[in-house]
């Protein structure tokens, strides 16, 4: 989704109280005793051997390929860590 400059200027120029959060629920002190501090995984450049047919599909999967085979090789390793435990 991309929103014109124009519409983001606007966006940006109302004043808070006229903004309806109505729909957020305010955080309260339960929230706050159960929630994690999440540091961003840092990503690096590599170089990796895969098989051509498995880079393929991954490929023919669209935009975000390289996330993807990211995302698949994260849930191996939580899957594997669960079992181990």
């Amino acid at each position: 989704m991309t929103i014109s400059p124009k519409r983001l200027e606007e966006l940006q120029n109302i004043p808070d109280d006229e903004i309806d959060t109505s729909d957020i629920p305010e955080l309260d002190n339960h929230f706050w005793e159960n929630a994690k501090m999440v540091t961003p995984i840092t990503k690096q450049a590599v170089s990796i051997r895969l098989d051509s047919d498995i880079l393929d599909w991954f490929k023919s999967q669209g935009k975000g390929y390289q996330s993807t085979i990211n995302n698949v090789l994260r849930t191996y390793i939580n899957h594997q860590q669960t079992i181990s435990k």
